[in-house]
């Protein structure tokens, strides 16, 4: 049995690969399009979930684990480690770690399983669940482990250029005139990580593939003094040749040790429509 074991849900965004390559758990979130329901990553893809929205002209719903589900993960992971650490979308953005540490209050576990909120979405969860493994690799118990991460948090850089408001217009993140305007005018909003919340930044202008490079460049000054351990390119659903580009462009610069290109899931997948693409790192 292993020391310490991870659990995560579903928007962490990492691949099958690296799932597999630290032996991390996910529980799927809830995907609702119109009175049907989906687990993430499951049962349903994200090109599914766009094409159901152009049909209906509708947004798709998001929702955490029911209070059973939770406890049956809980339970499972508790067979793979001595102590387990449960990553979690931002509170702010979701019950799913309110649902989760019900679930553990429950069953009395309070002592074996700790509960992260990652303030974070998609890979920047997924960068401080890499971090844990690392320090679980080397003997550290769950507890410290969390100090660890806590203090990392506010230097994990999470953003993304979106292609298209209109998904943010249906989820009730922008407003229909300001989609219809930033659409018409080829407007791309950079949507940033901060204190756990979405906050727009710069809007950046003209086709994508330029878009992506332009912001890439704002970044690099910090990138060329971030971590160098990990960093992930991850997108909704982009061309290959521009993923491709900028996976190239962090390895011209000789400085990441792994550069992990990863596709988002559907929870994320949902609120950010396709086209979408960030570069997520931890600064120093």
């Amino acid at each position: 049995m292993k020391k310490v074991a991870i659990l995560t849900d579903s928007t962490s965004d990492l691949s099958k690969e690296l799932l597999d390559k630290y032996d991390i758990t996910v529980f799927p979130l809830h995907i609702h399009l119109g009175e049907k329901e989906y687990a993430d990553g499951i049962d349903i893809t994200p090109e599914e979930i766009y094409q159901w929205s152009e049909e209906t002209k509708e947004t798709p719903k998001t929702s955490a684990l029911s209070l059973y589900d939770a406890k049956e993960y809980v339970k499972k992971v508790l067979g793979k480690g001595e102590e387990v650490i449960c990553f979690c979308l931002s509170e702010v953005m979701s019950s799913c770690c309110s649902v989760m540490h019900m679930a553990v209050a429950e069953l009395e576990v309070e002592d074996r399983v700790f509960i992260v909120d990652s303030m974070n979405l998609s890979t920047g969860i997924g960068l401080q669940i890499l971090a844990a493994a690392g320090l679980a690799d080397k003997g550290m118990k769950a507890a410290e482990i969390v100090e660890k991460i806590k203090e990392m948090q506010p230097k994990i850089r999470s953003s993304f250029v979106v292609d298209n408001l209109t998904f943010l217009h249906r989820g009730g993140r922008c407003s229909g005139a300001a989609a219809l305007a930033g659409n018409t005018l080829k407007l791309h909003p950079c949507i940033y990580v901060s204190e756990g919340k979405m906050q727009a930044g710069k809007k950046y202008r003209g086709k994508m593939d330029k878009v992506i490079l332009n912001y890439v460049e704002d970044i690099r000054a910090e990138l060329s003094e971030a971590r160098k351990d990990h960093i992930f390119i991850t997108h909704s659903g982009c061309e290959a040749g521009l993923i491709e580009q900028i996976k190239k462009e962090l390895e011209d610069m000789h400085y990441f040790e792994n550069i992990y290109v990863t596709r988002a899931g559907g929870v994320i997948s949902s609120h950010c429509g396709p086209g979408t693409l960030g570069v997520l790192y931890v600064a120093q």
